[in-house]
Parts: C-alpha cells; sequence; structure tokens
C-alpha cells in the first residue's frame, strides 16, 4: 500500500528534491510551501497523487488546519518530513530579537508543532515516520550560527525524546543531518546581519564569506540525497540519525574522537563530585 507523505518547503531545496522522489516511488503527496502557487510543477508530475496546499510554519493555526485537511483528503500521514528552514548568519550580540525569534519559529518550533499536530494521528494508526531535517552545524557548530545551529540542535534534542516516546506505539524518528548541498540554501534562504564590530571580522565575518563563496558550488547534489532519504521508509529501523555528505560524515568523526579525547581528559576532575562513600 502507498505511502502518505506531508513535505514542508518544497518550493525549492530539499524540500522539492524529497517531493520528486516521494512522486516518483508512486506514494501520495502532501507538498507545502508557503506559497503553494509555487508547486504547480509537481502537481502536473502526478495529480491524482500531489495535493498542493500553502503553509506557513511559523502559524501554529494553519499548521493545524493544514494537517486535518490533509487527512480529510488523503485520510492518514504516514511520514512528516520538516524540511522547511531558514539560516541565519551574525554575531549573537549583533542579531536583531527579531531576527532570533524569526529563526526560532521557522527552524525549531515549526517542526515542534508539526511534529504535535500529527502524533495523535500516528499514536492511533500505531505508525508513522518523522523526518527532521536538520544541519551539519548540529554535529558542532560555526562562528556566526549561533541561533541556527543553536534550533537545530534543540530539534534534534527534542526529536531523542519523541523517539523514545513515540517508540511504543509504532512511530520511528529521523535526524538528516547534511553537508553543504547545491540547493538555495546559502543563497535565498540566508539572512545575513552584516558584521559592526571589527572584533568579530575574524571569525563570523570569515565565515559569512565562506559561505558566500560556496554558492553554487558545494558538492553535495540533492537529488541522490533525497533518493537515500525516501528510501529509508523500506528499513524497518531506520536510524535515528542519517548523515548526508563527505564533509558532514568527516565532521562527525571528527566531533566524536574530540569529544571523546576531551571527556577521557577531564573525567578525573567529573568523577570526584560525589558523595564518598559511607555518606
Amino acid at each position: 500500500m502507498s505511502n502518505v507523505w506531508l513535505v514542508t518547503g518544497c518550493s525549492s531545496g530539499f524540500g522539492r528534491a524529497i517531493a520528486l522522489a516521494v512522486i516518483d516511488r508512486g506514494d501520495a503527496l502532501i507538498a507545502t510551501a508557503r506559497d503553494a502557487s509555487t508547486l504547480g510543477e509537481l502537481v502536473a508530475l502526478a495529480p491524482d497523487r500531489v495535493t498542493p496546499m500553502s503553509l506557513d510554519v511559523t502559524d501554529a493555526g494553519q499548521i493545524q488546519r493544514c494537517v486535518a485537511e490533509a487527512i480529510a483528503q488523503r485520510g492518514r500521514i504516514d511520514v512528516l518530513v520538516n524540511n522547511a528552514g531558514a539560516g541565519l548568519i551574525g554575531a549573537l550580540e549583533e542579531l536583531t530579537r527579531e531576527q532570533i525569534d524569526r529563526s526560532l519559529a521557522v527552524n525549531l518550533l515549526g517542526p515542534i508543532e508539526l511534529m504535535r499536530a500529527v502524533l495523535p494521528h500516528m499514536r492511533a494508526a500505531r505508525s508513522g515516520w518523522i523526518v527532521n531535517m536538520s544541519a551539519a552545524a548540529a554535529i558542532n557548530n560555526y562562528a556566526g550560527f549561533s541561533i541556527y545551529g543553536g534550533a537545530k540542535a534543540a530539534l534534534e534534542a527534542a526529536s531523542e525524546a519523541v523517539a523514545l516516546e513515540a517508540a511504543p506505539f509504532g512511530v520511528k524518528v529521523t535526524l538528516v543531518q547534511p553537508g553543504p548541498f547545491r540547493t538555495e540554501f546559502a543563497s535565498r534562504s540566508m539572512t545575513s546581519q552584516p558584521v559592526s564590530a571589527p572584533d568579530y571580522a575574524p571569525t563570523v565575518g570569515k565565515f559569512a564569506t565562506l559561505l558566500n563563496s560556496m554558492r553554487n558550488k558545494q558538492p553535495g547534489d540533492p537529488q541522490p540525497a533525497a533518493r537515500a532519504i525516501v528510501a529509508l521508509r523500506d528499513e524497518a529501523s531506520p536510524p535515528l540519525r542519517l548523515v548526508l555528505g563527505k564533509y558532514a560524515i568527516g565532521k562527525s568523526r571528527k566531533m566524536l574522537a574530540a569529544r571523546l579525547a576531551e571527556l577521557e581528559t577531564w573525567e578525573p576532575r567529573g568523577q570526584g563530585t560525589e558523595f564518598a562513600p559511607g555518606r
């Protein structure tokens, strides 16, 4: 039996690539974007299986209405892909409160609200799969990505807990950690706060310059990446984390080795903080 997928952010990038992979698989797709008129090409590929919907993931009421309408039209949601997101680069002290709030709303609170909206239905069905798009910044973060990377790291921690909560009723959770892929993330989807304090030029400024220099040169191809994600639907036990691309895999290995080395270095200091025997 074919699955029903709800994928956010289908107008471009990973969302569009995942939507195409779902269509190629022969499944039904609820394709969402802030402007549903951008989804016409997807609908044309499979009019009977693709349902376009407008969805701003920062609007909790619209999330509830979208999920309810999707279930009314398709009968269920088997897979939720939280893909919609937006980058924010700037020194923490120089970001505006509005920029911070918007980034958290898109990258953290929106995915959380979508999980909250679909979980009752998946729990009743005793089946389901939630895919949350994370980032290499959640493996370990970069100067200038304090809020964006922080939101993704918080989404990872929340997803770990949801995976434990939902496992008894057959719902699985996967986090996807992509490295640099050739999407519009570093251009159209990125908000930049220019560095004004010279002290931040060698750190935040350098990273912003690096991101700009990588536009349309990223090594990752979103099409095979999307196919790799969608193919996990056939796995009885999909991974909690799927790391995509040589860069992110190497970064993850280095982070884990460095964290273990740090733990071993400072373990004696940490071990001496408990009550002595007999106290």
